[in-house]
């Protein structure tokens, strides 16, 4: 073992280490609160200055975090946020957390990793560890992040060796916020290394903070088991929402139908169907591994017809709510439409990815007036694709029985059901949420 490997080791196993957390979004933030439980000094970098002042001032941006991080991180002398990338030599680790968007075509956008990578190159010193966390294919830890890394680290001059002088590893995310049931400090991290030695001062770093580390033989197996875990889900929720199109034509419930397979005990897992996929992780990452897989002259054909079901959810979608209508005799020109949840998931703020943004946009342009109400976002915000410039509405009967129909996207908590069914007009509901009320509503309640 080098001098360079057992220092860092050892400091890394210790409560001394100084961790870098680049990215302080949905993973970055909690991953903060994580090494920052653990005894660890921790500085946050972020390009976006007014994440800096709201935790310099304890105010959380990400509101299923609440404010308790935010609150003990400003009043803590373990933790800095700062948007000086110059600042990168001082961290003992570094855990990359950027985003890893699509492309116009579905190809994998590497530009924040790749930045962030020459970013981490001009300031690389001797002992380092960094990991890079954004979902990913395989290959892009060794091949694109280590690489762009070291190509700016040796025009400045240096001679640093991977596994020797400085260590590179992959560990992914496994974040899912608004889950109660798993912390990240409780749900096991996957640690894969471009080498052994990385490999070996990963898993130091996180057992530090995490209660199950699990190392893998490299940095491509930490990559494809995280693909896997989503490509599974994706797959399985095209399944059930191919399943659901076809049981609405023979009108057969399939949310009773999930429920009837899941009494079996084994070989049975539910995943529900929904107006389409949101989040970070399910609509983007199958592309990463197909994207690949042409790359190397390998059909992906399962994966890809799955993407294909999810995207055109939303477009059934909008399909039921023109059948609605028409049932109703009017067309869904000049309707007055309200979307009940801008969020991909049911009590939280996160909009990523969410198919609601596809809704608003496509009964819009087919001449509806659309508006959405979501108690976790007040206003919308310009994100990657859409800038809507909307407001939520406030839920009062009198507002919900001046739309035309109200299409239930996200199934929050904080919305009263009760009140949607006595005063809506027509139900589009994409989430089951109007269960409970079938009878009452029988008529004007429509599934999709």
């Amino acid at each position: 073992m080098s001098e360079v490997l057992a220092a860092s080791h050892a400091l890394l196993a210790s409560g001394d280490a100084r961790i870098g957390i680049i990215g302080l979004g949905y993973v970055g933030l909690p991953l903060v609160g994580v090494f920052h439980d653990a005894g660890l000094q921790v500085l946050g970098f972020d390009v976006d200055p007014g994440k800096i002042v709201d935790l310099a001032e304890g105010r959380s941006y990400l509101r299923h975090l609440g404010d308790d991080l935010a609150q003990r991180l400003s009043q803590s002398e373990r933790f800095q946020a700062t948007t000086d990338l110059s600042r990168l030599d001082e961290p003992d680790a570094i855990v990359v957390c950027v985003p890893t968007p699509l492309g116009d075509h579905q190809e994998p956008n590497l530009e924040y990793v790749v930045n962030t990578a020459k970013a981490i190159g001009a300031k690389l010193r001797a002992g380092q560890l960094v990991v890079l966390g954004s979902t990913t294919y395989p290959g892009t830890t060794r091949d694109v992040f280590q690489e762009a890394m070291m190509d700016v680290a040796a025009s400045v001059g240096s001679q640093l060796k991977s596994g020797e002088d400085y260590f590179v590893a992959y560990s992914p995310e496994r974040e899912d916020p608004g889950r109660s049931s798993h912390t990240m400090r409780d749900t096991p991290k996957l640690v894969g290394g471009v080498d052994r030695a990385s490999t070996e001062i990963a898993t130091s770093l996180f057992k530090r903070a995490i209660d199950r580390v699990v190392p893998v033989s490299s940095a491509e197996v930490a990559e494809a088991a995280k693909l896997l875990e989503n490509i599974f889900r994706s797959v399985n929720i095209a399944l059930v929402n191919e399943m659901k199109m076809i049981l609405d034509k023979i009108g057969v419930n399939i949310w009773e139908v999930v429920e009837a397979a899941s009494s079996k005990p084994y070989g049975f897992m539910s995943f529900y169907p929904g107006p389409g996929l949101g989040g970070h992780c399910i609509p983007i990452d199958p592309f990463y591994l197909s994207w690949k897989a042409k790359e190397i002259g390998c059909a992906t054909r399962f994966i890809e017809l799955a993407g294909e079901i999810n995207t055109r959810m939303p477009e059934y979608v909008v399909d039921r709510v023109i059948y609605a209508l028409n049932a109703d005799g009017k067309a869904i020109r000049n309707s007055r439409i309200l979307i009940l949840g801008l969020a991909y998931k049911a009590d939280v703020d996160d909009t990523r990815e969410s198919p609601s943004f596809v809704l608003i946009e496509r009964m819009a342009s087919l001449g509806a007036r659309v508006d959405y109400s979501d108690p976790h976002i007040p206003r919308t915000k310009r994100v990657r694709k859409y800038d809507l410039t909307l407001d939520s509405v406030a839920l009062t009967a009198s507002a919900i029985s001046s739309y035309d129909a109200v299409v239930i996207a996200t199934a929050h908590r904080a919305f009263d059901y009760g009140l949607i069914a006595e005063n809506a007009a027509i139900i589009v509901d994409t989430r089951n949420a109007m269960g409970d009320f079938t009878d009452r509503i029988r008529g004007r309640l429509f599934q999709a």
